[in-house]
């Protein structure tokens, strides 16, 4: 599966635009992301992210491959549920992965359409918006329809780190990975 997404900075004040195009409420939820590194590659230069997400529902452990083009954050996304995270973390570690950071946010989701906006709220960073779709193969219908959203949002400045690129780029010193 390919995960089209496009993020931007906002004010919470996008809420209001959010429903005004139509939008319905899924819910809140709370991550704890923690980010791990491979021992054969360096995944911040490959464009490769692997975590373990704690949420309300649950546990998953997510591969995501290097981003697809250069305007948006699309990229091959594979899920798997995890059952005990603590002896996954243990694994992974055994193998020789290595923490490489931790991202905590709130985010508040909506549909619209065939796409998910997840407002999120990032510790440390602020509040940003992002446009998920789902596509396959031939995915440039789903981003030009993230595009076209944004736009009518009034968002225009497509942001493709993540946040915990972000994270480390405010403050280089911390590592982030104060673990919970």
């Amino acid at each position: 599966m390919i995960e089209v997404e496009i993020k931007a900075r906002c004010s919470p004040e996008i809420r209001k635009k959010i429903a005004a195009l139509g939008s319905r409420m899924l819910g809140v939820e709370n991550h704890l992301d923690l980010y791990f590194n491979s021992p054969l590659r360096d995944f911040a230069r490959t464009d490769e992210a692997l975590r373990i997400r704690t949420k309300e529902e649950g546990v998953r452990l997510t591969y995501k491959g290097p981003k697809l083009d250069e305007d948006t954050k699309s990229r091959r996304e594979v899920t798997v549920r995890v059952d005990d995270p603590e002896a996954l973390t243990e694994i992974l570690e055994s193998l020789g992965f290595v923490g490489s950071g931790t991202v905590k946010k709130r985010r508040t989701k909506y549909a619209l359409g065939e796409a998910v906006l997840c407002l999120d709220d990032v510790e440390g960073l602020g509040t940003f918006l992002e446009i998920e779709l789902s596509g396959d193969e031939d995915w440039s219908v789903q981003k030009r329809e993230a595009q076209e959203l944004m736009a009518e949002l009034g968002l225009t400045e497509s942001i493709r780190r993540s946040y915990l690129e972000m994270l480390a780029e405010k403050d280089p010193a911390t590592d982030h990975l104060d673990r919970i």
